[in-house]
């Protein structure tokens, strides 16, 4: 045994071997107390999945700075970093360090399980273990690989392991997916103890295949553009048998948070940390404005109907204090009120600025319910007083340059919508796959013609109906389905309609400062990056819309994997009021137009790796196939 501990400590760097086994304290027993035989293969894999939540300072640097700015469902709060294309090597290393552990520990219930086995000591469910540990370990495996790219599928072998390039991590991990969930025995009868060691689970060896194979039709997928013949032959087998992720109460795989505690299963969206608003961002803010004919009317109380807006009302204009060197729709505008129709779930996920007696309005600092906020002359002086109560607003990431200085409201949390109470109080359960994810894969495998259980349009209808049921917006779902309505950039609901919206529509606004009324041709926005910006409402774009809007706010990882990998959704480019250097290719001249180089592609290593490993940061920036930069595209990414 004390060569497989020794095995199982080893690192992915050098550098880390003295944190790699450290227990987590307050959560778990500490199977190192025990002697070999009687270790517990459990306990690795609660350590394994636990640790995987990410304690408060990790969340705040990866998750929500690198994962969330990445996959665009929240505003950059910390707008000089990723959205410019830079980064915190602080962050990365911190990132890498823990998730090292978490490989780990599932490799060492790998190898536990294993010995036991071998030598007669092992308990009837341990072969099982082995399996659900295996199954764990490629979604770990995942998570790193599609933050930095290339990566060791030979770890924990005694030496410092070999970086492989992200092809070849992705067929190992779609073969080990493939043969754990085909090893599952589901007739084992778990002793009643074991349960309470699985926080996703429990141990229920059925839900343990689902995940595996809905995890292979993601992974699957990821492919689809690089290597499209053994994405459809890997997805098919994994779709064939129709066991997998379906049902939101019982089969959606998410672990419960804890209230006030900062440890790994504190709330992943942090409460504790007041000066993170969390506001919505542009994007989520133009995908679901006008989408799916479902009114602020019949969403909201008495209280807001005064505050809704005209279906074509644009907003006030006030361009010398508001960004518009970048292609968002509403760049220029202040939205004084409420949207006259918008995706039922955004509700649900935002509050309204100003809805302060909402008991999940994230109240936590003075900011957040801030009432009042100066727009200033550029000469100096007050221009206008912005008032926040009942009004909708996004910033688009970038640099805002000098108009920064002079917009005291959009740089307040308490003048955006911001993530609600009950995602950061550690009261919800953090969700890594839900039934919705398998349905929108389901539905883009038909698009792309291989063999599906279901037809397209019956799952990308019943993706929706699962992320309605999740937000408890289903009452709306016939309204919403029926749509042909388009949101801000140029997407309907209804899967029969697939008519291409104009080039401009006609919309309403008025001078922020003297109140003139006018009209404007706002054009739907150019989205080069996908079938050279001439389509914005055929099938695939509903699907990965559709997909955005559901993944939000848990899943920023797959929605920054899915622009990757097909540029879609419609990303704003990031403001360039002024010049970005780790942006360099764009510029005041090309804003209106989208390009791989305006966003950021995956992270950089940490320093701490070429400096401890010079052989395998070698190995790993020859396979990435590019430099070790924000910008260099992973393998599997081709927009």
């Amino acid at each position: 045994m004390k060569t497989i501990f020794k095995k199982s400590c080893l690192l992915l760097t050098g550098v880390l071997l003295v944190a790699s086994c450290k227990k987590f304290d307050e959560i778990n027993n500490d199977p190192l107390k025990a002697n070999g035989d009687q270790v517990q293969t459990e306990y690795f894999i609660n350590n394994a999945i636990v640790g995987a939540q990410q304690d408060p300072g990790l969340s705040e640097r990866v998750f929500i700075l690198y994962w969330v700015v990445g996959g665009h469902t929240l505003q950059d709060e910390d707008g000089e970093t990723f959205s410019r294309g830079s980064y915190d090597d602080g962050w990365t290393s911190e990132y890498y360090r823990q998730s090292s552990q978490w490989l780990n520990a599932a490799n060492s219930a790998i190898e536990v399980g294993t010995d036991q086995i071998k030598k007669g000591t092992s308990k009837a469910y341990t072969n099982n273990l082995i399996q659900v540990a295996r199954i764990w370990r490629a979604y770990l495996m995942s998570e790193f690989s599609d933050s930095f790219g290339p990566m060791p599928i030979d770890g924990f072998q005694g030496k410092n392991p070999d970086f492989k390039d992200v092809k070849t991590v992705y067929y190992y991990l779609l073969d080990e997916l493939k043969d754990a969930s085909s090893k599952l025995d589901l007739s084992v009868v778990n002793p009643s103890d074991l349960a309470k060691e699985d926080p996703a689970y429990g141990y229920n060896y059925a839900k343990w295949r689902k995940y595996a194979n809905s995890m292979r039709m993601r992974l699957a997928m990821r492919l689809s553009e690089v290597d499209p013949e053994k994405a459809k032959s890997e997805f098919e087998a994994a779709a064939a048998g129709s066991d997998f992720i379906t049902d939101v109460a019982t089969e959606t795989f998410s672990v419960q948070e804890t209230p006030n505690s900062y440890n790994p299963l504190s709330s992943v969206f942090r409460k504790e940390s007041s000066w993170m608003g969390l506001p919505i961002s542009a994007t989520y803010n133009n995908l679901s404005v006008g989408l799916g004919s479902v009114k602020s009317a019949d969403q909201l109380g008495a209280d807001f109907q005064s505050a809704i807006k005209p279906a074509d009302w644009l907003g006030q204009k006030f361009p010398e204090q508001f960004a518009t060197k970048t292609n968002d729709p509403a760049a220029g505008y202040w939205f004084n009120g409420l949207p006259y129709t918008i995706d039922p779930r955004a509700y649900k996920i935002f509050s309204i600025p100003g809805d302060l007696t909402n008991p999940v309005y994230p109240g936590i600092g003075d900011t957040f319910k801030a009432a009042e906020r100066d727009l200033k002359k550029p000469g100096g002086g007050v221009a206008k007083t912005l008032t926040s109560k009942y009004t909708w607003n996004a910033k688009a990431d970038g640099n805002w340059g000098a108009k920064s200085a002079l917009n005291q409201a959009i740089t307040t949390n308490g003048f955006k919508p911001l993530l609600n109470l009950n995602y950061r109080n550690g009261n919800n359960r953090r969700v890594f796959f839900g039934p919705w994810e398998t349905y929108f894969l389901l539905a883009e495998a038909s698009v792309r013609g291989w063999a599906t259980p279901v037809s397209g349009k019956t799952a990308y209808e019943t993706g929706i109906a699962k992320s309605f049921e999740y937000f408890g917006t289903t009452a709306s779902l016939s309204t919403y389905l029926a749509s042909t309505e388009y949101n801000r950039v140029g997407t309907s609901v209804n899967w029969d309609h697939t008519t291409e919206p104009g080039a401009t529509h006609t919309m309403k606004y008025e001078d922020g400062i003297t109140g003139t009324a006018g009209t404007q041709e706002v054009a739907y926005p150019k989205n080069d990056l996908y079938k050279a910006g001439t389509v914005r409402n055929d099938l695939l774009t509903k699907i990965i819309t559709q997909k955005f809007i559901a993944q939000t706010p848990w899943l920023p990882l797959e929605t920054w994997n899915d622009h990757r990998r097909l540029g879609l959704p419609f990303y704003e480019t990031p403001a360039v009021e002024d010049v970005m250097p780790d942006l360099p290719a764009l510029n005041n001249t090309n804003y209106n137009t989208s390009n791989i180089k305006f966003f950021a592609q995956r992270m950089k290593y940490p320093s701490n790796l070429s400096n401890s490993n010079v052989n395998g940061y070698n190995q790993a920036v020859a396979a990435l196939g590019g430099p070790d930069a924000v910008l260099t595209p992973l393998w599997w990414a081709k927009h």
